[in-house]
């Protein structure tokens, strides 16, 4: 089979390996058609790592993903050759203290597809997963936009982490697709008030055609006081985005007392600070999230009431031997993408 490589920094090539082989009897081969570069991947492209996950070259990244059924294990019952599906890249072990609380996604032994001494990622055109991992993708659902129901996900459970609480107005500070997936979520939260920003004017502009309450480029204005004035008591709940240490003292400052900060985005940078004297003035809670629970299914749902809006979200398709261009697109953020998506045949 065809495979992408990360062979060094910003530099990906296409080998050809051995196809995977069904080792477990509940494991699913599925054949590639559909994966999404991710702003973790563009970490992994641009730095070699992620915090303390450091990439041993060379190495195959990827997560996003969607295909068909080759072959399934001797005790699969839930899926078939042939069957369309979207792939949970997080394997989790089913029965760690994590597992049984129902926190599958901070499992003690996960297992996540493209991260370093884990699972090797998606890019390939053959791969092998758990049959707990697939989800059915309805025929309604292209592969492409079955590859977004990951990140959608993450929207989904990033907003159901406050939803007991009564929001109504919000900041996404960063307009790429895990803020757009925020958005879209909150929408359907009843959310009445959506403050967004983003440095790079094209996701403003996209942002602001999907009907968000307010938008703004904190480059060219300052949207604390923009902000301030259509809301003087200042926002419910903040989600950070973006991973940037500029965006994390802007939400401090953009919650009202009791508020809520929610760490989405992945810093660039190893440790990131806050104001602790703002944050215990304010008595702010911290959410940091960790990729997505139990949500699949919610953002399968998403997807199939947002077609249209859904396919707006992919701006690029590239072959797999046009990968390195994918990337250093997304990477730059060059004319104006905001999903770029790796097309396999």
């Amino acid at each position: 089979m065809k495979t992408a490589l990360l062979n060094g920094l910003k530099n990906i090539s296409i080998k050809t390996k051995p196809d995977p082989v069904i080792r477990n009897e509940t494991d699913v081969l599925i054949r590639t058609k559909a994966v999404g570069i991710c702003g973790s991947d563009i970490h992994y492209y641009k730095n070699g790592k992620i915090g303390d996950q450091v990439i041993k070259f060379p190495y195959r990244i990827g997560h996003e993903c969607s295909g068909l059924v080759e072959r399934t294990g001797l005790k699969v019952k839930s899926l078939k050759a042939g069957d369309r599906v979207v792939i949970d890249p997080a394997i989790s072990c089913g029965y760690c203290d994590q597992c049984r609380l129902g926190r599958n996604h901070t499992c003690r032994e996960l297992v996540f597809m493209g991260c370093p001494d884990e699972q090797e990622g998606a890019l390939a055109e053959l791969l092998v997963v758990p049959e707990k991992c697939c989800y059915s993708l309805p025929k309604s659902i292209s592969f492409f936009q079955g590859a977004l129901v990951e990140p959608i996900s993450i929207g989904n459970y990033s907003i159901k982490m406050v939803q007991h609480l009564k929001l109504n107005s919000v900041g996404i500070l960063g307009a790429g697709p895990i803020g757009l997936s925020v958005l879209l979520n909150a929408k359907y939260s009843n959310i009445k008030r959506v403050y967004m920003t983003d440095k790079i004017n094209n996701r403003i502009n996209f942002a602001k055609n999907l009907g968000v309450y307010w938008v703004g480029n904190p480059v060219t204005t300052d949207i604390i006081k923009e902000i301030r004035s259509e809301e003087p008591l200042l926002l419910d709940a903040v989600f950070e985005c973006c991973g940037d240490q500029d965006a994390l003292d802007q939400a401090v400052d953009l919650l009202k007392p009791g508020g809520q900060l929610i760490i989405i985005g992945i810093p660039a940078i190893d440790r990131i600070s806050l104001d602790i004297s703002k944050l215990r003035r304010k008595e702010i809670s911290i959410y940091n999230i960790r990729r997505q629970n139990n949500c699949m299914n919610s953002a399968i749902e998403m997807i199939l009431n947002n077609l249209t809006l859904i396919n707006s979200w992919i701006t690029h398709l590239f072959p797999l031997n046009r990968i390195n261009e994918a990337f250093d697109l997304v990477a730059d953020y060059r004319d104006n993408v905001i999903k770029a998506m790796v097309e396999f045949d």
